[in-house]
């Protein structure tokens, strides 16, 4: 009895050490297939997705300047204030600019009044040349007639001169005859003295004859000045078309100087508008270097606004990362500073690596070379930044992590 016993016990111990050698190998089993399990689940996660814990969030930085000079007489915000777009950071003192608006336009009136005197007097020039035109022809007509008929006349007077200086001939050669034959009392008193009045009187008309044809002269004289001042005259009528030309000229010469002091007036109004400064986009204050009654001058940096509209991540990741992230794909954005993820996109890949792209980029033409993994920066942009962020609580600067589904 006691051997069997003593068996069954033995029998006993060596199936219960059986059984938990079974379990124990059961468990190793089951964790191999969950570490098997897991290994397999994180490789191909890692086949989907590439990350890197070098990424910053972004964003422009926009430097605030004044675009003309003056002193300041208003400052309207404070450092690191919310403004939107459009809101009128500060004000510039705005009298010398409205003297000078006025003054514009005192000049484009001035212009214009100019400008239309000038229209109006295109069609009057060529009224007035066409009138004259016609004028001087009649002029050169009438002084050609003028001259034919003076040297008419001056024919005329000649031949009178001619014809009293041959009767004042015969006269005197009678008056000669007669005054052996008077002394001789050939003749009587009275065919004597009827002798004289009859040279006299020949005489006479010989001097009219001759005063006759010097004013037939003078006036032949005369018509030819009238014929030659009425041809000039004729010249001058005949640039018409030229000064009808001209006289454009100048209405086209008017109307740009209306353009130039339009141009004027309107660089005036924009140097007025130019005395309130506005913020360019949404953004915060920074760097405010502003005061009140500060003279500032053209392009000096007043203040920094960082916008928070158009912010995008750059992500360094390593050259051994860059085998399949490509533009387009899909991007999860962790940031630590919010505890939220963003939804993003890869836009753009850069074209050279950060050492390369560095104030010093390294010089490998030693000997002495170590291979160093490099990094390319990578542009992700934020997809639905609007609603995501719409408390604008991200900021350039701000670490993520990014996780680009590759597959």
């Amino acid at each position: 009895m006691a051997d069997s016993t003593t068996t069954t016990e033995t029998a006993t111990t060596e199936a219960g050490q059986s059984g938990g050698t079974g379990k124990k190998r059961m468990g190793v089993i089951i964790i191999l297939v969950v570490l098997v399990v897991v290994g397999a689940f994180f490789y191909w996660r890692s086949t989907l997705v590439e990350d890197t814990d070098d990424a910053q969030i972004n964003g422009h930085l926009i430097q605030i300047s004044s675009r003309i000079a003056g002193q300041v007489i208003h400052v309207n915000v404070g450092e690191n204030q919310y403004v939107s777009q459009g809101t009128v950071i500060a004000e510039l003192d705005p009298r010398d600019f409205d003297v000078a608006v006025q003054n514009a336009q005192a000049a484009l009136d001035s212009a214009r009044a100019a400008a239309q005197a000038a229209r109006v007097a295109v069609p009057i020039t060529t009224v007035n040349t066409g009138s004259n035109l016609r004028s001087a022809d009649a002029d050169v007509s009438g002084a050609g007639a003028t001259v034919q008929q003076a040297e008419q006349q001056w024919k005329a007077a000649q031949a009178r001169v001619a014809e009293a200086t041959a009767n004042n001939f015969k006269a005197q050669s009678d008056l000669e005859r007669y005054r052996p034959l008077v002394a001789k009392d050939v003749i009587s008193k009275q065919q004597f003295d009827s002798a004289v009045a009859a040279a006299d009187a020949a005489k006479a008309s010989l001097a009219d004859a001759l005063a006759s044809e010097q004013a037939s002269q003078t006036a032949v004289k005369i018509a030819h000045d009238h014929e030659a001042q009425a041809q000039a005259s004729l010249k001058y009528a005949q640039t018409g078309p030229q000064q009808v030309a001209a006289q454009n000229a100048h209405a086209q010469q008017a109307e740009a100087q209306v353009a130039e002091a339009q141009a004027q007036l309107d660089q005036a109004k924009l140097n007025l508008s130019y005395t309130k400064i506005v913020a360019p986009a949404n953004g915060i204050i920074t760097r405010k270097s502003l005061e009140i009654d500060q003279n500032i001058s053209v392009g000096q940096n007043l203040l920094t606004l960082v916008s928070l509209d158009d912010l995008w991540v750059t992500a360094n990741f390593k050259e051994t990362q860059l085998q399949h992230i490509r533009a387009g794909q899909s991007v999860e954005i962790d940031v630590d500073a919010t505890g939220h993820t963003y939804t993003g996109r890869v836009t753009q890949i850069g074209g050279a690596t950060g050492s390369v792209l560095s104030l010093f980029p390294p010089e490998n033409a030693t000997g002495n070379y170590v291979k160093v993994v490099q990094r390319v920066p990578v542009r992700i942009d934020f997809t639905d930044l609007k609603n995501e962020d719409d408390k604008h609580l991200l900021r350039p600067g701000l670490s993520v992590e990014p996780k680009v589904r590759v597959k």
